[in-house]
């Protein structure tokens, strides 16, 4: 499992994110960061129980949670070249 670390702005509570993840949402604006981290904390507390998952047990919930993330901020976000734009 990837190391850990908590972020400048997590609460309480958070899922906290790996260096890799966070090092991949850098960037994205400020706003779409906020986006991936919320979307993606939520989405492991709610994938938590693999019976919650599309695939069961053949996808990890840090991979469902990324999923989900990206898909949050793809609906307020596009990608315009290299940077990522409010749609």
């Amino acid at each position: 499992m990837p190391e850990r670390k908590r972020g400048q702005n997590s609460k309480e509570g958070d899922v906290e994110l790996s260096e890799a993840t966070e090092k991949r949402i850098d960037s994205l604006p400020e706003h779409a960061q906020h986006i991936f981290k919320k979307a993606h904390s939520n989405a492991v507390k709610e994938y938590k129980d693999p019976r919650k998952r599309r695939g069961g047990t053949k996808e990890d919930v840090e991979e469902v949670a990324h999923k989900v993330a990206w898909a949050a901020v793809k609906k307020e976000y596009k990608k315009n070249g290299d940077k990522w734009v409010k749609k």
